[in-house]
């Protein structure tokens, strides 16, 4: 790997790191493009080639993870997680949550609590008979 592309690398994965560690706070690309010293629009391209998706696209991601982590282990209204990872209303985080997950975020905390159940009742359930 060229020096180039490894400067290159290091820059994508500071602004992936910001984004990571402030998944919450309001980050645009113009702010990460800056916290990479490049260009908004260099800094669009080569993350999704870098990452293989937009900045956008990649903290929604990181955003929905972190509220399905809320949703299984607290008992946080939704409202209450949508606005504490970042989104800025509760219709985008339930579209987003949907798009991303595959089901709504009050369906994903019903599956998620019933589904936890102690092993022993769930290894005697799935037991084979013969």
């Amino acid at each position: 790997m060229s020096r180039a592309a490894e400067e290159s690398n290091r820059r994508m994965l500071r602004a992936r790191d910001a984004m990571d560690r402030g998944y919450a706070q309001p980050l645009d690309v113009p702010a990460l493009a800056r916290i990479a010293h490049v260009s908004q629009a260099h800094f669009a391209r080569t993350f999704r080639a870098t990452f293989g998706e937009t900045p956008h696209r990649y903290l929604q991601r990181r955003r929905v993870e972190r509220a399905m982590f809320l949703l299984r282990e607290t008992d946080r209204s939704v409202t209450d997680i949508c606005f504490q990872v970042g989104f800025g209303s509760p219709g985008t985080f339930s579209r987003t949550f949907r798009d991303i997950v595959g089901r709504s975020p009050r369906a994903y905390r019903q599956e998620s609590v019933t589904a936890a159940v102690p092993t022993c009742f769930a290894m005697a359930w799935m037991r084979p008979s013969d």
